[in-house]
C-alpha cells in the first residue's frame, strides 16, 4: 500500500486491498473514501470487497468514483460531505491517488488559498500546479 499524508485530516494513496484495511483502522482512520470505479482493471479488488473489510473494522466507507468523464460537481460534494462528516483522518484512494489528491483539493478551494492547497499537495508528491487557475477561480468564487 502506498500512501501520502496530506494533513492531519486526509490521506491519499494507491489503490488498496481488503488486507490492507486493518492497517489502515490501526493507523487511525475512521473513514475510507474509494474514487476508483469497478471492472477499471483486471487485478483491481471489487468495492463491495474493500466496503465489506470497512465494515468489519468499524469505518466508514463511501464510493465516490471517478471514471472517464472525469471530476463533476456530485463527486465534489460527496467528498467534501465524506471530510466534513468524520470524526478523524480519512484514508482516500484510487489507482494512484491522483483522482483522490484533486478531489479533496477541489474541496479546498474556498476554505484554504490555492498556494497552501498545492503545497500540501506537493508535500505528498503530487504536482497540481496545472489546476492553480481552477482553485484561484473557485476562491474567488466563495469570497476568499
Amino acid at each position: 500500500m502506498q500512501s501520502a499524508k496530506v494533513d492531519d485530516t486526509i490521506t491519499v494513496s494507491h489503490q488498496i486491498q481488503p488486507d490492507d484495511v486493518r492497517r489502515i483502522r490501526e493507523a487511525g482512520f475512521v473513514a475510507i473514501i474509494n474514487n476508483r470505479p469497478d471492472g477499471e482493471a483486471a487485478d483491481q479488488p471489487a468495492a463491495a470487497e474493500i466496503a465489506r473489510a470497512a465494515a468489519e473494522e468499524g469505518l466508514a466507507y463511501a464510493e465516490i468514483p471517478v471514471g472517464r468523464d472525469g471530476i463533476g460537481p456530485d463527486q465534489i460534494a460527496g467528498f467534501a460531505r465524506v471530510l466534513g462528516e468524520a470524526s478523524g483522518p480519512v484514508f482516500a484512494f484510487c489507482r494512484t491517488g491522483t483522482r483522490s489528491i484533486n478531489l479533496w483539493a477541489l474541496t479546498q478551494a474556498g476554505e484554504r488559498d490555492p498556494d497552501t492547497i498545492l503545497q500540501l499537495a506537493s508535500g505528498a508528491g503530487y504536482d497540481l500546479s496545472p489546476m492553480r487557475p481552477v482553485l484561484e477561480r473557485l476562491t474567488e468564487g466563495a469570497g476568499q
